[in-house]
């Protein structure tokens, strides 16, 4: 079990927190709204209002606890920063921080922050990809050029065997998992037999799965 603080308590925070706890982890939620702490004190581990940017106040939290700290303050930049400055000097190990835009990315980024999380862009991103093919399901950024997604077997890859479709050859796609009937095929073998619905989940590039989604 992992121990988490959540840093702000809008609808990004208040959703990862509770997800998190739901997860059987050791989750703590600060916000300086006593009326959002008091909504979500049954749905996490403890829920305490602080002032985000009152230096003390942020020292009695005893961040060296914690594992990971997910910066969610998408409004005031002050607070964003303070939260995460204060985590890294306090040696959480991966401090985590959602940022509206670019420019506040970055300047969370020189302050500290190990990874930026962009939810309206990365949702804009997911649903762009899944509108463009009507057998693509989902997908997920996880790093810059890079996505993992999920897409349907069509008809004409039902019986073929993973070396015919020639993922890998045509589209440079690393297959990590085929899903069937509610069973699991991770890494499936170069003779492993696809099936029309059969669920694939991939990791390729972005201009790889524009080539894949154009020509299937």
């Amino acid at each position: 079990m992992k121990t988490f603080i959540v840093f702000g308590c809008g609808r990004f925070g208040s959703t990862v927190a509770t997800r998190l706890y739901d997860l059987k982890n050791d989750v703590v939620i600060v916000d300086n709204d006593e009326e959002k702490i008091d909504a979500i004190s049954q749905n996490v581990t403890e829920a305490i209002i602080c002032d985000l940017e009152d230096e003390k106040s942020m020292i009695e939290l005893a961040l060296g606890n914690y594992d990971i700290a997910i910066v969610a303050i998408g409004e005031n930049l002050e607070a964003a920063i303070m939260a995460v400055l204060a985590s890294k000097e306090a040696g959480i190990e991966k401090v985590i921080a959602k940022a509206p835009n670019y420019r506040f990315g970055k300047i969370l980024l020189k302050c500290g922050a190990d990874k930026i999380i962009f939810p309206e862009r990365d949702m804009g991103y997911r649903l762009a990809n899944n509108l463009s093919n009507d057998s693509l399901l989902d997908s997920n950024e996880i790093s810059k050029g890079y996505t993992i997604f999920e897409f349907k077997a069509s008809a004409k890859m039902n019986g073929k065997e993973m070396k015919d479709l020639k993922l890998r050859e045509d589209y440079n796609f690393n297959v990590l998992m085929v899903k069937r009937d509610g069973e699991n095929f991770v890494n499936p073998t170069a003779s492993f037999k696809v099936k029309e619905e059969d669920t694939l989940t991939v990791l390729g590039s972005e201009k790889d799965i524009k080539k894949f989604t154009e020509n299937n």
